[in-house]
């Protein structure tokens, strides 16, 4: 029996908008540290900006959560 049970979807749902939020965070943050001529400087920051925003988005989702509300 290799079933994982249901409720393991939900992380894999706020993972995925973590994981979504880096993408956009390294995005942003290699454009910034182009503009600054460090790329690398900018790619770090955009990666905490985009864990930030993805935990936000995360969030969100479990506010806007039809099953959460009373």
């Amino acid at each position: 029996m290799e079933q994982k049970p249901d409720n393991s979807t939900a992380p894999k749902r706020n993972n995925s908008k973590i994981g979504l939020g880096v993408g956009a965070g390294i995005a942003i943050g290699a454009g910034i540290g182009a503009a600054m001529g460090n790329v690398a400087v900018g790619v770090a920051i955009g990666l905490a900006i985009g864990v930030g925003i993805g935990a936000m988005w995360s969030q969100q989702d479990n506010k806007n959560d039809p099953s959460n509300k009373s």
